[in-house]
């Protein structure tokens, strides 16, 4: 003899396994990673990206107080920028290329 329960009295899924349970697999084994992997990438990016400038921004001006034109005239001769060309422009030079 089977106990029948009243409707109300009937035990309720929890929300996340009724979303689980009703949401296609392919959402849940392709987008969902996929979402995630794209967004931590993302986040990264940005941060690497935004510390690099806050760097680049603080050696500018600390490199702004120093470049006097004797200091430079001094540089351009010990590093003999008229015959080996000037080392920034360098393609090597990767913080450089913004400017």
């Amino acid at each position: 003899m089977a106990i029948t329960h009243p409707q109300n009295m009937r035990p309720q899924m929890p929300a996340v396994a009724r979303i689980a349970a009703t949401s296609s697999p392919v959402l849940t084994t392709r987008v969902f990673p996929a979402l995630a992997v794209v967004g931590a990438t993302y986040a990264v990016i940005s941060y690497v990206r935004s510390e690099l400038g806050r760097e680049t921004n603080t050696f500018d001006k600390m490199f702004d107080q120093q470049n006097t034109p004797e200091v430079m005239a001094a540089r351009r001769k010990a590093l003999e920028v008229e015959v080996n060309g000037d080392p920034r422009n360098n393609l090597l030079n990767i913080l450089g290329w913004t400017k």
